[in-house]
Parts: C-alpha cells; structure tokens; sequence
C-alpha cells in the first residue's frame, strides 16, 4: 500500500479502527487506576475534509460520512453515539469538516490522570503534531501536559520507552505499510510490545486486501508463539486483491469482555458502512490463541 493518511482519513477503515480504539479505552477505564496510551504512528492529531488529500479523494464519504446524519438517533447503538459524539466535538454547527486521528480521539476521553505518549517520525507530520496538543495564551504556547510527543520511528520506541508509567495502558500500532516488509515489522513490534509491557493491550492495525492478507498475518502470529490474541475485522466490499475490501486489529490482551462487545457493535457497524448494493458487509471477532 501507499498509505498517505491525510488522503484516507475518516474512510471505512478509519470508522472501524477509531471504533474499536475507543472502546478499548472505555474498557480501560471500567477500573480507577490511571492508564498510559501509546501510539507509535500518530500522525497529525486531527485532519481537515474540506481541503488537502481528504478533500481530493473524498474516502470519507463512505466512512464517517455515513455515520454522521445518525448523530444523537435513539436507536444508535451507544458505542457508535460516543464515537460520533467525539468526532462532533471537532466540527460545529452541524457540518462535517474535520476528523479526529486516534491521539486526538483518545485524548478527548482521557481522564486527568491518564496520560499518552506519542510517536511520529516524519517532520512536519510530528510539527503539527505538536500544534495539535499545544495551548496558545499570551505568554506562548503551553504543551498539554498529559501528552508526550517524540519525532521518532515508532518501531524503535517501543524498545525505548516500554514500559511507561502508569504500568496500565494500551499500545496502538498503525503502520502506513508502505514498506515491504511492513507486515514483518508491525508483528514484531506487536511481540514486543506484549513482551516489554504485559499489563497492557497491544493492538495492530491491517490492511485486508484480497482473501489471503488476513489469512497469512493470522498464521504468522501462530508461528510467533504469542498468547491472548484477539482480531477483530470488518469488510465493506467483496474480497478483491486489487482494492482495499476491508481491515482488521489484532488485539493481545485485550480488556475483560471485549470480544462480546465486538461481537455485539461490529456487524452493526459493517452493515452501515457497506458500499456495494448486493454487498452487506461482514464483521468477525475470534480468539487466534485464547488467554
């Protein structure tokens, strides 16, 4: 893939990946104790829809754009209000014209002692970065001062800067996959993770591009030997290896009771971002090796 962000941001994949996200932090949260969130590809923070890449592809018209009208809908499921709710809180007076990355969407629901570390190795993705958690006041900018942020390469921080404290906490890995061994790369960045920080969740983001994307990453973590791996997927199209037909999150140590509530959101989810008639989207949560 070439998986320049501000072009894709708040497509179909985006929707599951930022839904999923959110729910494992609200899961985080079901105990007291402070939790740490650590993201090795962050990006910029939030993105425009109105202008630049997004603008040009229009990719979030079949993602969030379609989530949008049901905003404050009775019958939306509440996952899907409280994502909705985090994304409206970017945009006013009804009109759709920014989207929240990941930092900013977890940032939104941070309570006062939790904190995020944030990793992006580009320049002036990591420059905006910063403005996006920086406090502008008459005396200068003021850093928010629950979110850390390293120009950096992600890969190379999760040696570096695991374990954090507080010792809770949930690891996102969410590669451009641009380079050709990126599948290699994002799986041992997932082992490590899980090994230099076992009281956390560790999830990988992945593209599905064809039957046997999926299929192929699964095997590779069997032969990996990890435990406690969940994946979650949703589809939106018919496998074809041509186009993006979908993506996926590998979860190891998911919170308590997370695959019942994928289970539970996701074909819900896969059904209202379908984008073929006789198409009605597929979702999938199972166990690759159970706790």
């Amino acid at each position: 893939m070439n998986y320049r962000h501000e072009f894709h941001s708040g497509n179909a994949a985006d929707v599951f990946k930022h839904v999923v996200l959110l729910q494992l932090v609200r899961r985080l949260q079901h105990k007291p104790a402070p939790f740490c969130y650590v993201d090795t590809h962050a990006g910029r923070g939030s993105y425009p829809l109105d202008q630049g890449g997004a603008a040009r592809t229009r990719e979030f018209q079949r993602g969030v754009a379609r989530l949008w009208p049901d905003r404050g809908a009775a019958d939306l499921p509440p996952a899907l209000a409280d994502y909705l709710a985090r994304v409206a809180e970017l945009n006013s007076g009804g009109e759709l014209t920014r989207y929240p990355g990941s930092p900013r969407l977890v940032r939104a629901v941070l309570r006062p002692d939790d904190r995020m570390i944030l990793c992006e190795l580009q320049p002036a993705e990591a420059a905006a970065l910063r403005d996006e958690f920086s406090v502008r006041g008459e005396h200068g900018a003021r850093r928010d001062p629950q979110v850390a942020i390293h120009q950096r390469d992600g890969y190379e921080a999760l040696s570096a800067l695991l374990p954090p404290t507080p010792r809770r906490g949930l690891v996102l890995i969410d590669p451009p996959y641009e380079r050709p061994d990126e599948f290699a790369a994002a799986l041992a960045g997932l082992q490590l993770a899980r090994q230099r920080w076992p009281q956390a969740c560790a999830a990988l983001w992945y593209p599905i591009k064809g039957p046997l994307a999926a299929t192929l990453l699964h095997a590779a973590v069997l032969r990996a030997g990890m435990r406690d791996v969940l994946y979650a997927e949703l589809r939106t199209r018919p496998d074809d290896p041509a186009v993006l037909s979908g993506s996926g999150l590998l979860l190891a140590g998911a919170p308590w009771q997370t695959d019942t509530a994928l289970r539970a959101l996701l074909p819900d989810l896969a059904t209202r971002l379908a984008e073929e008639p006789e198409f009605h989207g597929s979702a999938r949560v199972d166990w690759l090796v159970p706790p």
